[in-house]
This record gives C-alpha cells, sequence and structure tokens, in this order.
C-alpha cells in the first residue's frame, strides 16, 4: 500500500514539475536520448557478441562428442 501511495505523490509532483520546468525538462532530455542510445548500442553489442561465442562453443563441444563416438 505504501508504493502504490509513494507511485502516486511522485506522479504528481512529476506533473507539477515537468509543468513548471517545461524548458529545463526538454533541454535534459534533449541530453540523455544520445547517451541511452550509446549505452543500449553498447549493451546489444555485448549481447551479441556472448550469443555468437555461446553457439561457438556449442559447436565445439558438438564436434568433440561426435568425434568421442566415432573412436569408441
Amino acid at each position: 500500500m505504501g508504493v502504490l501511495i509513494g507511485g502516486i505523490v511522485a506522479l504528481i509532483l512529476g506533473v507539477i514539475g515537468m509543468s513548471r520546468l517545461y524548458a529545463s525538462f526538454w533541454i535534459v532530455l534533449k541530453g540523455t536520448i544520445p547517451a541511452i542510445l550509446i549505452l543500449g548500442g553498447l549493451a546489444s553489442i555485448g549481447v551479441g557478441i556472448s550469443s555468437i561465442k555461446d553457439k561457438l562453443a556449442a559447436k565445439t563441444e558438438e564436434a568433440a562428442e561426435k568425434k568421442a563416438e566415432k573412436k569408441e
């Protein structure tokens, strides 16, 4: 219940603050969007590289298992 009340209070204060500081809000938003895009891009590159490494490791493991089966 406390979280709900805190959320409502934060929403009301946010709307009041944004209405009074509308120009400043847009300046901050314009400055943070490029930073968020850069960080998001870096994160997605990291996830992509990790995915490629996992696929290569799985293929290597499969090849080793097949080679071990043929040897037996």
